[in-house]
């Protein structure tokens, strides 16, 4: 059976996904999900996501932002020990951090492809907006788990692609809304 390949992350209700901490993007909407009412529960498909998540993997934007940070981050601590991939074609080992346990480079969606052939669990991606894209649209993207934010941006970068490409369905495996406006849908890719 092959390994799961979930992408997870914030979204404001018009689709983008990049700087929902600050803005690390250059638009100027960045931090958006600062400006929520925090509500404690609506965060839990994150802890949620933990049983789940047996490696995690990024683009090479978003790993070399979330790397320094998470690795001595209390709040990320169950992530140290789990294999990490970078997907990217122009990142080294020589740029990888270290003591942030196992990192592997993977070159191409044909390597990604191959990696979710192997034995493991889920590998969930986190950020890395355009490596979701191009994933998807080599049809390797298995779920979405997505917390929707009750904003409307204007700018920044989309989760989904606009080209041209066969309809995709999806279907909805949890929902639930929470006081502060903000959504959780999980839906599985159907195939």
């Amino acid at each position: 059976m092959a390994r799961e390949l979930v992408y997870t992350g914030f979204m404001s209700l018009d689709g983008v996904v990049d700087s929902p901490g600050g803005k690390a993007e250059g638009h100027r909407s960045g931090g958006w999900v600062m400006e929520t009412e925090f509500v404690p529960e609506a965060y839990s498909l994150k802890g949620e996501e933990l049983a789940d998540t047996t490696a995690l993997m990024f683009g090479r934007t978003s790993y070399e932002a979330f790397a320094p940070i998470w690795r001595d981050s209390e709040d990320h601590a169950a992530y140290r020990d789990l294999p990490k991939y970078v997907v990217s074609t122009s990142l080294t080992d020589d740029d990888l951090i270290e003591g942030w346990g196992q990192i592997t480079i993977l070159r191409s969606a044909a390597e990604v492809a191959e990696l979710k052939q192997g034995d493991g669990g889920g590998i969930f991606i986190h950020g890395s907006a355009e490596l979701a894209r191009r994933l998807a649209d080599a049809d390797l993207i298995d779920r979405y788990n997505l917390l929707v934010f009750p904003v409307l941006l204007g700018a920044g970068k989309g989760l989904f692609s606009r080209a041209d490409r066969d309809r995709q369905q999806l279907r909805l495996r949890e929902s639930a809304t929470y006081s502060n406006g903000v959504a959780k849908l999980v839906y599985d890719v159907v195939r």
